[in-house]
């Protein structure tokens, strides 16, 4: 009995010692929270409880992986099989796979088991039921993207965990949608590893059923010098995106096709990106192989915006200098749209390259405000620069709409209102369908 309590009293001083150190981190890597003119936090995290037992799957979401095949993620706190059923009925599983299981070590945290599966070949445009470590007691099911558009995607960046995330949650929720986009910061965990699994139990909900398909943010990083030094970590683990399918050397930056006609970038802000980096160079070999006579689209997503009327942020080596480093490539391949996060607020821009308007450069839109614990940033440049078209420091969430090979609609929608009324809206013409914007 001494035993246990001396253990316990050493693990719960660990602990202690874990969060001053965190807090201390996040404090010194994050100065610039006042700077940017945001109002202190006003709401608490929202952190999900872990009522499961040891070998039950939980933090459960899926990503895409080639065209018809699918990542399946969770993790158990014992050793369990790393194996999913899967079928198109409830609890009728007539096919099976088995994955690998990883951990990982973070200072004094050590991860659970955590189990990967990839799954297919799947149908397109069909309901598949699934359980993971063959736990009979939680049945998952997910929906496939359609074969052809129209496609939808949910597009959110800078989530957290704070009741502001729960409303975002539950406003996408309520909508149809194929597909998630997430340009980075998912957790705002800031070094304290555990709020890596309760963002995971948080979006289970809605992970485990559409793909997610994120990128990194300046708070994925967590790079802590000598305690420390490999940035990533956390991200890498838990969050295994199909670079290898795309020939990225990482998965810090990745694309994919979905719907036949919509080829979808994911880039890394925060890893090298200069010309002649490795992801400048993968980059370049990326939109060289895409096919615009069968692709009409191209979505490029990253966290530091290029483009920005907000004085949170401006100026910062992520945007600036990854701007001038890969405008050009995005603007000679006729990419149509480029989504951001990392300002915390809604702005969307006119079509643009070299700062001036062009109607045949990518629109940008920065959507860094799905609820994280910093609070929205406030204020923006005046006057309004004319390139930019709308903007809102307000919590919500994006949706786009590909109708067809020529046209889509990007709807904002703010927390405060009723799902169907978008605050923002705007049609799109691909540029591949205009004369004048041929790639170059």
């Amino acid at each position: 009995m001494r035993g246990n309590k001396m253990i316990s009293s050493m693990s719960m001083a660990n602990a202690s010692l874990l969060m001053a150190i965190s807090a201390i981190i996040w404090a010194a890597f994050n100065s610039d929270v006042a700077s940017n003119i945001r109002p202190p936090p006003q709401e608490t995290r929202s952190i999900t409880t872990d009522s499961h037992s040891s070998t039950t799957p939980q933090q459960v979401h899926i990503s895409t992986v080639g065209r018809d095949h699918m990542r399946i993620s969770w993790i158990t706190k014992k050793p369990a099989p790393s194996k999913v059923e899967y079928g198109m009925s409830s609890g009728e599983y007539d096919s099976s796979a088995i994955g690998s299981c990883t951990s990982y070590r973070y200072f004094l945290y050590k991860s659970g088991h955590i189990h990967e599966v990839v799954i297919g070949p799947l149908n397109p445009n069909t309901v598949y039921y699934y359980r993971c470590s063959g736990h009979s007691s939680r049945e998952f099911n997910f929906k496939t993207t359609p074969p052809q558009l129209p496609l939808k995607f949910i597009v959110i960046g800078d989530l957290g965990q704070t009741k502001w995330t729960e409303s975002t949650l539950q406003h996408i929720s309520q909508v149809e949608y194929d597909m998630l986009l997430l340009p980075g910061d998912l957790s705002y965990a800031d070094f304290w590893q555990p709020y890596w699994d309760s963002f995971g139990r948080l979006v289970e909900p809605l992970a485990s059923q559409r793909p997610w398909m994120v990128t990194i943010g300046n708070h994925e990083v967590e790079k802590i010098p000598i305690i420390h030094p490999t940035p990533f970590t956390s991200y890498n683990a838990r969050w295994h995106m199909p670079f290898e399918e795309s020939e990225s050397p990482s998965n810090l930056y990745y694309s994919f096709d979905v719907a036949s006609e919509v080829h979808v970038i994911m880039l890394g802000s925060y890893t090298d990106f200069d010309q002649g980096s490795s992801q400048y160079t993968w980059l370049e070999g990326d939109l060289k192989k895409v096919n615009r006579k069968k692709t009409s689209w191209v979505v490029v997503v990253l966290h530091a915006p290029w483009y920005n009327s907000n004085m949170a942020h401006v100026g910062e080596y992520e945007s600036v200098d990854m701007r001038k480093a890969m405008e050009q490539l995005l603007y000679d391949a006729r990419v149509d749209i480029v989504f951001a996060g990392h300002v915390h607020a809604y702005e969307r821009f006119t079509r643009v390259y070299d700062g001036k308007a062009n109607k045949c450069g990518p629109m940008h839109i920065t959507i860094g405000d799905g609820g994280n614990r910093e609070g929205l940033a406030r204020k923006f440049m005046d006057p309004k620069p004319e390139i930019s078209i709308y903007r809102e420091a307000s919590f919500g969430h994006g949706q786009l709409q590909v109708v067809n090979s020529t046209h889509a609609q990007w709807t904002w929608h703010r927390n405060e209102d009723n799902l169907p009324k978008a605050d923002d809206s705007v049609w799109l013409t691909s540029l591949i369908s205009d004369l004048d914007c041929k790639p170059q």
